[in-house]
């Protein structure tokens, strides 16, 4: 691959390859929630397409790229349907099974990344994150984290800034929302319009620590996944905010989507009990969380 001037662009990621033996029965099984939202599984995350396929005028966006080595299910998935590529990738924020695609993602389409400002250093090589926490408890994903990888991945100036203000490009009719804690960088998209919130791992509607509760999919809300967290008083701040925006249909980075009464009363329970549900008793990210 080339850039615009004819020299090499240079991507790279250390894990891009590798291979979690990890997955929930809903995997590769997609659904529509509205005409142009449509959330496709892979292994124990999701992905989003946004755009309405019936209208190729306006375009589609990505949201997150799943996976390591999940590339050709997700543009499979996108070929099915839609008959053009993204006109941009967004992503939540760059955990391994957030980006583990994007690599093959951008030379497929060749299609612009944004991300907010806070994560660029974790997307172009310059940071890596901290280490998944397996102390913190919670069932056998959780113990097993400690081999999940932490490393950066460098894009290169294939990844953009989100333009300052909530703006995301590609999408008039959504905004982004910068919702710290899981990662420094993280963000969750909302339309107004119809209260549709893509919240990425600020929380997720399954026990993401809990090999069985994944595989199985068992709806419950809970915070962003534990063993990656690392700053608990951003995170809580950062539901608090999307509970603010009284959203109607949430679709998380791991667990199904939650909808109406069920999501209303369940973002109430997580804010009001946060330190109980979400955080954990012990772990090295915890030391500056009373409870």
């Amino acid at each position: 691959m080339e850039d615009d001037k004819g020299g090499a662009v240079h991507l790279e990621s250390s894990f891009e390859n590798t291979f979690m033996p990890i997955t929930t029965f809903a995997s590769g099984e997609g659904l529509a929630y509205r005409p142009d939202i449509f959330c496709f599984p892979i292994q124990i995350v999701n992905v989003c397409f946004i755009g309405d396929p019936n209208k190729p005028e306006d375009g589609w966006v990505l949201v997150d790229a799943g996976m390591p080595r999940s590339a050709k299910k997700i543009i499979a998935a996108a070929e099915e349907r839609f008959d053009r590529a993204p006109t941009a990738i967004i992503l939540t924020h760059g955990h391994f099974d957030h980006v583990g695609a994007i690599i093959e993602l951008i030379e497929h389409w060749n299609a612009p990344v944004y991300a907010h400002k806070r994560e660029l250093p974790y997307l172009t090589g310059k940071s890596d994150y901290p280490p998944a926490d397996p102390s913190v408890h919670g069932g056998l994903i959780a113990q097993m984290s400690s081999f999940f990888p932490h490393d950066g991945i460098n894009l290169d100036d294939r990844v953009q800034p989100l333009p300052p203000g909530g703006n995301i490009p590609g999408l008039p009719d959504w905004r982004y929302i910068h919702t710290p804690g899981h990662t420094p960088g993280h963000i969750s998209l909302f339309r107004q319009d119809d209260g549709t919130l893509i919240a990425g791992d600020a929380f997720v509607t399954v026990k993401q620590e809990s090999l069985y509760k994944v595989m199985t999919q068992e709806q419950e809300i809970s915070g962003p996944p534990k063993y990656f967290t690392t700053d608990w008083e951003a995170a809580e701040k950062s539901v608090k905010k999307l509970e603010d925006l009284n959203p109607y249909l949430a679709i998380t980075g791991h667990g199904e989507p939650m909808f109406g009464e069920t999501l209303k009363d369940n973002l109430k329970l997580l804010t009001q009990k946060f330190n109980e549900i979400a955080v954990p008793k012990q772990g090295l990210y915890v030391h500056n969380k009373l409870h």
